[in-house]
C-alpha cells in the first residue's frame, strides 16, 4: 500500500476501460457481420418465395 489512492489505481482503471473497450469494438464488429449475414438470408429466401409464388396450389 505504497501509494493509496494514486496512480496504481489509475493505471487499473486505464488497463481496465482499455480493455473493455477493445471487446466492445470486437463485439461491435461481429454483430455487423451476423447482421448483414441475416438481412442476405432474408432477402435470398424472399426472392426465392416470389419467384415461386405462381406455383403454389391452396
Amino acid at each position: 500500500m505504497a501509494n493509496m489512492g494514486g496512480t496504481d489505481m489509475k493505471e487499473d482503471i486505464y488497463k481496465s476501460m482499455n480493455n473493455i473497450g477493445s471487446g466492445n469494438i470486437a463485439v461491435g464488429a461481429v454483430m455487423i457481420v451476423l447482421g448483414v449475414a441475416a438481412g442476405v438470408l432474408a432477402i435470398i429466401s424472399g426472392a426465392k418465395l416470389l419467384a415461386k409464388k405462381d406455383s403454389l396450389l391452396f
